[in-house]
């Protein structure tokens, strides 16, 4: 047999020519679908909330790249891309709607924690009262005027106890919340006839209630403020959050309430509680709050 030798020259030929037909196979859908994918390896949100969708988007890619370095068609390579872009976007949709969700809990336990706080610090104090009203009485138990500032004290301790039971029921009632400023009372787009500043017959039964809690708290009074939501033009959008200010403000007065204990504001879309993205946000915007002061009349502003 004869022996075949090859030169330098062509042994480096066909160690190039080797080389070069192990160049795996690529497409423009595929380079940005592994651009994509890194970018997702490196949001901590993804990795947080939504590892098994990425963990499903890690073997589509997977799938993508075998099919690239086993040199297969290009149409095959973007359908596995493709399925890969696919996957790469749910888990990204996922981690997002889950962050949001995390964020809304953790704000509600936020919430919570001070509704909490504050009725424990209302309870410290009615025990502080109750103590010291015992302390009082017991100075003096060798005396009948003892005996009658004990009763006393047990009475006003008591009737002070039943009416904060009484204001808190009638908050509960009212769907109250304790925040920063006080407590709050938001009457929903609801309660008003549409694009209108008249209270509906639910709306006045609302406000009957917040005049009763007036009534029976004469040291206390309101902050009536208005909102809509961003649609609409901007002059209309205040003049209607003023008018429904106002529209709370003569329910109240023409339900007994001194006027001169009702203040009212109108914001417009300033302030809104919600994004404007959606039908149900944009009513949550639509809103009349009403702060209730604390029981030296004192309403902490924006």
């Amino acid at each position: 047999m004869k022996k075949i030798t090859l030169t330098p020259i062509l042994l480096a030929v066909a160690i190039l020519l080797g080389a070069c037909s192990t160049v795996p196979r690529t497409t423009a859908q595929l380079e940005q679908t592994r651009v994509d994918f890194a970018a997702a390896q490196n949001n901590p949100n993804i990795a947080r909330f939504a590892p098994s969708e990425m963990q499903q988007a890690g073997v589509a890619m997977t799938e993508a790249n075998a099919a690239s370095n086993q040199d297969d068609s290009a149409e095959k390579i973007d359908r596995l891309a493709a399925i890969a872009q696919q996957r790469i976007a749910v888990a990204q949709q996922v981690a997002t709607q889950r962050a949001v969700a995390a964020d809304a809990a953790r704000g509600a336990r936020e919430r919570d924690e001070i509704r909490i706080d504050q009725r424990v610090n209302e309870a410290d104090q009615a025990r502080n009262n109750a103590a010291q009203a015992q302390l009082a009485a017991q100075a003096a138990a060798n005396t009948a005027e003892a005996d009658r500032q004990r009763l006393a004290a047990q009475r006003m301790t008591q009737d002070a106890q039943a009416h904060a039971a009484q204001l808190q029921a009638q908050l509960d009632d009212l769907q109250a919340k304790q925040t920063a400023r006080g407590m709050v009372i938001t009457l929903g787009d609801v309660l008003f006839g549409t694009d209108q500043a008249r209270l509906t017959p639910d709306g006045m039964r609302t406000a009957q209630k917040l005049a009763d809690v007036l009534q029976q708290n004469p040291l206390r009074s309101v902050l009536v403020e208005g909102f809509t939501d961003s649609t609409g033009n901007t002059p209309h959008n205040q003049e209607l959050s003023e008018r429904r200010a106002s529209a709370v403000r003569d329910a109240l007065t023409g339900m007994g309430i001194a006027g001169d204990r009702v203040a009212t504001r109108g914001y417009g879309p300033a302030f809104p509680v919600a994004a404007n993205d959606s039908s149900t946000n944009r009513q949550l915007n639509r809103r009349v709050e009403i702060v209730l002061s604390d029981d030296t009349g004192k309403i902490s502003q924006r």
